[in-house]
């Protein structure tokens, strides 16, 4: 069968391989999941990959299959599989268990290790495929009714994740409940953020730097009923004068000076989760002593956020039932490049790198 991989740290190295075709007997335990891959989406950590600033092969294997995003349908199942059949459909976590006591108690997503397994990303071959074999633990069911959005699973996890992470944090602070959030970013991830605060009831405002008129990403906000603001046209300060302090901002720019830029802003006892991946050696200043006196003084937070759990994958995948049923046909609309076969990666990799598609996805089996 088909693969699109590249060759880790080797820059432009992408390309299609051969594979064999996986079995269900792989897996040990009669827990093996045999899925046709419908769809992978890829976003920037594809494009980041593929310019070789990380990521690494599995053992034994010069080049690494990519892709983690995956939405695929059950084509057969190990004797002892019990929550998922041949015939549904289904998406599949990213991160693999490592040594560390977290992933023992299947919190792979925040091990203690610093190696670490991803599927498409590090050491472990991803789902940009033709047929993939996983262990049921690891396999999440989306109902037949939300496949047109199954292929924003993964995402909306990493959104999932990162709301809870911030209100698990914010447990010390005892009667925490925050009225403003600020979401940084105005790609995949931004709007599946708003979107999901928008449904805890919260203000939230959407900010990115291109100007409102005519732009798709602004539209997709409002529709879920999020106010939407170009850097162009009002500063974050002025903004935070205007309508108040965030309590909460999740940034989701890729844009490391941005995600410290945030730190300005945060109101007394408020939270700011990062979940930006950024590679490279880019460096900013910022203003270290402001920051660290309103910061103690004002009890503030700031959390890193990444990858997601098998419970943070079901909540996505509710999350987008609820949304889409709150905000009809908007969610969809995030689905806006798509890609048909494995010969036209590069076409892929091109849309990404040119920054001007919101979400770009490869059709495999659909």
């Amino acid at each position: 069968m088909k693969a699109v991989a590249v060759r880790p740290r080797n820059k432009h190295s992408i390309h299609v391989v051969d594979l064999d075709k996986p079995s269900v007997s792989q897996i040990e335990g009669g827990r093996g999941v045999l899925i046709k891959v419908l769809q992978v989406g890829v976003d920037a950590t594809d494009q980041e990959i593929n310019e070789g600033l990380y990521g690494n092969p599995p053992d034994g294997f010069k080049f690494l299959v990519i892709g983690h995003e995956l939405f695929g349908q059950v084509v057969e199942v190990g004797p002892k599989v019990t929550h998922v059949t041949a015939g549904d459909y289904v998406s599949c976590t990213v991160r693999r268990p490592g040594p560390t006591i977290y992933d023992q108690i299947g919190r792979n997503d925040i091990t203690s290790d610093t190696t670490y397994y991803e599927r498409g990303i590090n050491l472990r071959h991803g789902y940009m495929t033709e047929f993939v074999v996983e262990e049921d633990t690891y396999v999440v069911k989306v109902p037949e009714g939300m496949k047109k959005l199954g292929v924003l699973s993964e995402p909306a996890s990493i959104c999932a994740k990162a709301i809870e992470q911030a209100y698990l944090a914010q447990k010390r602070l005892q009667v925490w409940s925050p009225k403003i959030a600020w979401v940084i970013g105005s790609g995949q991830i931004g709007l599946l953020s708003s979107m999901m605060l928008k449904l805890k009831g919260i203000e939230v405002y959407t900010i990115a730097r291109s100007k409102k008129a005519g732009n798709l990403k602004a539209e997709i906000a409002e529709a879920y009923g999020a106010h939407y603001i170009s850097t162009q046209e009002i500063s974050l300060e002025d903004l935070a004068k205007k309508h108040g302090k965030p309590d909460l901002i999740i940034e989701a720019t890729g844009n490391s000076e941005v995600a410290f830029d945030c730190m300005l802003h945060l109101n007394l006892n408020g939270a700011l989760v990062l979940t930006s991946i950024t590679g490279g050696e880019g460096t900013t200043t910022i203003p270290s002593d402001r920051i660290n006196l309103e910061w103690v003084l004002g009890n503030k937070l700031m959390l890193g956020s990444v990858n997601a759990s098998v419970d943070h994958f079901r909540d996505g995948v509710q999350a987008l039932a609820i949304g889409e049923a709150t905000y009809p046909g908007v969610t969809e609309k995030i689905l806006t490049h798509p890609i048909s076969g494995f010969d036209k990666y590069q076409e892929m990799i091109d849309l990404l790198e040119s920054g001007k598609a919101l979400k770009v996805f490869m059709n495999v089996g659909v």
